[in-house]
């Protein structure tokens, strides 16, 4: 556990790195909201593309990968809405607890993975979020718009559309063509992704840090705490009972954890914002999650493997 905790350790740094610049105002607070789309608009697709349209699709097996990263989410997704409505909160207020019960932070798993498990951990973990970041999205659209009742269009157009230009889905759907195709690592292309993808890790775990709201927090501590338990003890508990049933290999069953541990992810908030929801308790469940990470993912990791025999 004590290793574990130092690997991963400059991850977290990072985070912390990323927050006590903002708060100075280094270099300033424009440079951190463009760098958010740069990570988002450039970088991230980079680094997908590049993983995926190079990756050996056959290396493991993807079925029971899936089913336990999916076993784990809507394992949560259920859990923060049955908890919601038991507490009788508002819709605005039980869909941040849906939220961050169930979405989970891809940038630092990413980085999580790599810095555990070293390229070949990279690459399972972006074929996680491959597997994943659709089925969220539409999940967690289509409930926030029948939690919060919003009028008008058309739920199933506007969820496609807004995938139809998601870039994440958009690298990933790029890649895997690519791969299928037998055109990963074409000369210049494969290059200039690696260069954009080698500078995502570090800047994303930056901007986790530059969009934390310390001192933003005067949430309730009751969907706090609801949201954390769904997140940081029930999914991975779901997660790792699928992995029991139907393990996928060592390694994708290690980074599958690694999904299963992470904080809620930093764009729940803009969602929330954006469709209605209480986002000032988004923003302290994200703060919330994150610092208990640092504790909670070692933990979480060496018990896991130590129930799966890794």
């Amino acid at each position: 556990m004590l290793g574990i905790a130092l690997a991963i350790a400059p991850v977290f740094v990072m985070i912390l790195l990323g927050y006590a610049l903002r708060r100075g105002g280094i270099p300033s607070i424009e440079f951190w909201n463009l760098n958010d789309k740069l990570v988002y608009w450039i970088l991230m697709p980079a680094l997908f593309y590049r993983q995926i349209s190079t990756a050996d699709l056959g290396a493991e097996p993807l079925g029971p990968y899936a089913a336990a990263l999916g076993t784990g989410f809507f394992a949560a997704v259920l859990f923060g809405f049955v908890a919601a409505r038991w507490a009788g909160y508002a819709p605005e207020v039980a869909s941040s607890v849906v939220q961050g019960a169930a979405r989970f932070n891809t940038f630092v798993a990413l980085a999580i993975a790599e810095a555990l498990h070293g390229a070949a951990g990279l690459q399972l973990a972006v074929l996680a979020a491959a597997l994943l970041v659709p089925v969220v999205n539409v999940t967690i659209v289509t409930l926030l718009t029948l939690m919060l009742r919003r009028e008008g269009g058309n739920l199933v157009l506007d969820t496609l559309r807004d995938l139809a230009r998601n870039p994440l889905i958009l690298s990933i759907a790029a890649g895997l063509a690519a791969n299928l195709g037998g055109l990963g690592g074409l000369p210049v292309i494969d290059e200039t992704a690696a260069l954009l993808g080698a500078a995502a890790l570090p800047v994303m775990l930056l901007c986790v840090g530059a969009n934390l709201r310390i001192r933003g927090m005067r949430a309730s501590l009751a969907p706090v705490a609801w949201s954390s338990l769904g997140k940081l003890a029930v999914f991975p508990a779901a997660m790792l009972g699928a992995l029991a049933v139907l393990p996928p290999g060592a390694l994708a069953a290690q980074v599958a954890l690694i999904y299963g541990a992470l904080p809620t992810g930093v764009a729940a908030y803009t969602l929330a914002r954006a469709m209605g929801g209480d986002a000032p308790l988004m923003a302290a469940i994200i703060t919330v999650q994150t610092g208990l990470a640092f504790l909670t993912i070692p933990l979480t990791l060496t018990l896991g493997a130590w129930a799966l025999g890794l």
